[in-house]
């Protein structure tokens, strides 16, 4: 019988264009990228140049702080370029698909002889030891971390997000090889839905099942982290999404690296919602091919409203995203009075509307944040909305101060930008609370390095 676990705190935002269960078709694309900058806390050195030709699980990058760790080719092909921002930063490398794919391979492995040493060896050699982050500090960890758990959640439940039972459909085998793989490790807790029943998630081998029962955010990792085995100062534990779990039993199961992954693609402006098959790195615009909705501006997001980055035409598939996003961007709307009119159309998480009398109802809510910046009022907003042992409102104000000892006092170690997602909807001062905790949790690390 599995652990359940209820929570009160949270917030179910109910959004007009959900993913229907449904395939849509999605052509190949010509050329693809991988972006240092989906795994966070990489300081990327090339290992291609312009012109290399790649196989499939070849490395495009490692980490320069710790070369073991490479960065697969999700296509074999020809590179054809690596592009640099500011200070020669390295924003993507671009690979050109070959009409016949070709895979390194690793081989075939039996996990029932090894180790946890030869487990991460295998990730390793891959270049798929990078999808799994760790906190502190919510960064890409190092194989020389020893994480006291590792956390695994299946429950997706912010607004708009894939379904990952049916992400997982056909690939019940990989999934549950990549946590006997990962239970080589360190103990595995799997955190569930209380609605999920997918025998593969319910009865899953080798892991810890717990049920999360509560609205947005219980499937934020961090969240079941701070619920099961809280991080302490000098302790350290894994976090793995769970399409890379399956990256991970593919590799097992059939010695190739595959980065492809089922993708929702939701949202009010999209014509037909759905899921396609994309590997990571696939350009946006080929999976929307046809299918934005017409009539107003819309806003692409590489993700889901409360965590996706905006998309321009140059944006690929991030190597952690679930799903792909277009809501209004709402620039285009102007309205007279607006704050007089009863707003039934609009969600409020206070009764300044007539829309909470409407229980359930879907929202098409476009991107406006409807307010300016300004001082952070403490009003016990962000706590009503955040399921852990913290005091969210002291941690932020900590933060922006710059106080290091008030941080780790007030539990730095345990949150991830994607904690406060719900706070900074919630957030009357309209702060940027997902970039502010990013920029505390980076300069604390660079402290403690």
């Amino acid at each position: 019988m599995a652990n359940v676990i209820k929570l009160r705190k949270g917030l179910d935002i109910n959004l007009t264009g959900r993913a229907q269960e449904q395939m849509l078709p999605v052509k190949s694309a010509m050329e693809y990228a991988l972006v240092p900058d989906d795994f966070p806390g990489l300081t990327p050195k090339v290992v291609v140049r312009e012109g290399d030709h790649v196989r499939a699980g070849d490395p495009l990058f490692v980490d320069k702080g710790c070369t073991e760790v490479s960065f697969a080719s999700p296509v074999s092909g020809t590179v054809t370029a690596i592009e640099r921002g500011d200070r020669r930063k390295v924003l993507r490398v671009k690979v050109a698909a070959d009409e016949q794919q070709e895979y390194a391979d690793f081989g075939v492995k039996s996990l029932a002889g090894m180790s946890a040493d030869d487990v991460k060896a295998s990730l390793l050699q891959a270049g798929l030891f990078g999808y799994i982050n760790q906190l502190p500090y919510a960064v890409a960890t190092r194989p020389d971390t020893a994480p006291k758990a590792i956390f695994v959640s299946a429950l997706r439940d912010k607004p708009l997000q894939g379904d990952f039972e049916f992400e997982l459909k056909g690939q019940e085998y990989d999934f549950q090889i990549g946590l006997t793989a990962l239970a080589k490790i360190a103990k595995v807790y799997l955190g569930i839905g209380a609605k999920q029943t997918a025998g593969a998630l319910t009865e899953a081998n080798d892991v810890e099942v717990v049920v999360f029962d509560g609205p947005c955010p219980a499937g934020n990792v961090g969240v079941q982290v701070n619920h099961l085995d809280p991080v302490n100062k000098g302790e350290v534990v894994w976090t793995v999404e769970p399409t890379a779990v399956i990256f991970f039993g593919r590799l097992f199961n059939t010695g190739k690296v595959n980065l492809t992954r089922r993708v929702a693609v939701a949202g009010s402006m999209v014509k037909q919602t759905g899921y396609v098959d994309a590997l990571v790195g696939t350009p946006l615009k080929q999976i929307l091919a046809d299918n934005i909705a017409d009539g107003c501006n819309v806003r692409i997001l590489n993700g889901n409203p409360l965590t996706g980055v905006i998309a321009n035409d140059e944006t690929v598939l991030g190597a952690h995203t679930s799903e792909v996003t277009l809501i209004p961007e709402g620039d285009d709307v102007h309205e007279i009075f607006g704050w007089m009119l009863p707003r039934f159309n609009d969600f409020s998480t206070s009764h300044s509307y007539f829309s909470w009398l409407q229980g359930k109802k879907a929202y098409n809510l476009d991107a406006r944040v409807k307010g300016g910046e300004r001082h952070m009022i403490m009003s016990g907003e962000y706590d009503r909305v955040l399921p852990m042992d913290i005091y969210g409102e002291y941690l932020i104000k900590s933060i922006i101060a710059g106080n290091i000892d008030s941080q780790e006092q007030l539990g730095i170690y345990e949150v991830s930008p994607e904690d406060f997602a719900l706070a900074e909807f919630v957030d009357s001062s309209k702060l940027p609370l997902q970039k502010i905790v990013r920029e505390g949790l980076d300069i604390l690390r660079k402290e403690n390095s």
